[in-house]
């Protein structure tokens, strides 16, 4: 698999192509969310782990730089209030969901992937975007995998519902990283009529080969990778 960094009109990105990629061909699409103070290159190690032949995959990196150490920076898809104990709001904050709705439509153009042909996913914060970005657009994404997050706001989130609420939607959580969070989270989806995979994990905030085993064969049933055509 090779990965290519590229500045896109609103959002910095990796794409990650398959082995044996053929461009005159059309693959469904993977998008994937880093979590707070990581960056786009964070989820890549997980693409060859889901196909390494069916998809490409798009990781975004977050438009907010933070100092995550001294000599460090990572970035952020939004500030939490506790950050701005210390320091007033900057300026001119990048607002993530328009940037990110903007560089969705210019991957799937990239690649021509039909409405119905991209999954959605995120890792923590990432993932929370994921419900905001990914919950109003069931004709858009044929699924949604949301990794160690919740989901805030329920409120505003229903009112953005579709009628359709048949989205498949992954969810796993550690057992020592608040699960309570993601617990209410799939209660309020089952309360909307949706019916989320949900399953907990013996591991603190991360993504474990467990969840990688289970992920896997979820993201191959809801949008199977494009068959490996071997040449005579």
């Amino acid at each position: 698999m090779e990965g290519m960094q590229t500045q896109g009109k609103t959002l910095r990105y990796i794409a990650v192509y398959p082995d044996e990629y053929q461009q005159e061909t059309d693959y469904p699409l993977i998008i994937l969310l880093h979590g707070f103070g990581a960056s786009m290159s964070d989820l890549v190690n997980l693409c060859p782990a889901i196909d390494r032949h069916g998809y490409v995959y798009a990781c975004p990196n977050a438009p907010i730089d933070i100092q995550t150490a001294p000599d460090t920076v990572g970035y952020a898809w939004e500030l939490p209030a506790t950050f701005f104990e210390s320091q007033p709001r900057p300026e001119g904050l990048p607002e993530s969901e328009p940037l990110l709705e903007v560089f969705i439509a210019e991957v799937m153009e990239r690649f021509r992937v039909r409405p119905g042909q991209t999954i959605l996913g995120g890792f923590s914060q990432g993932g929370g975007l994921t419900y905001r970005i990914g919950l109003p657009r069931p004709n858009l994404f044929a699924g949604l995998v949301v990794m160690s997050s919740g989901l805030r706001d329920l409120d505003a989130i229903r009112s953005k519902l579709p009628a359709r609420r048949d989205q498949p939607i992954f969810i796993s959580h550690g057992l020592s990283d608040n699960p309570e969070r993601a617990r209410q989270a799939t209660e309020f989806l089952e309360a909307e009529g949706y019916k989320p995979q949900y399953r907990e994990y013996p591991m603190g905030h991360e993504i474990s080969q467990e969840v990688i085993s289970d992920l896997v064969p979820w993201i191959h049933k809801v949008l199977p990778p494009r068959p490996l055509l071997y040449m005579p």
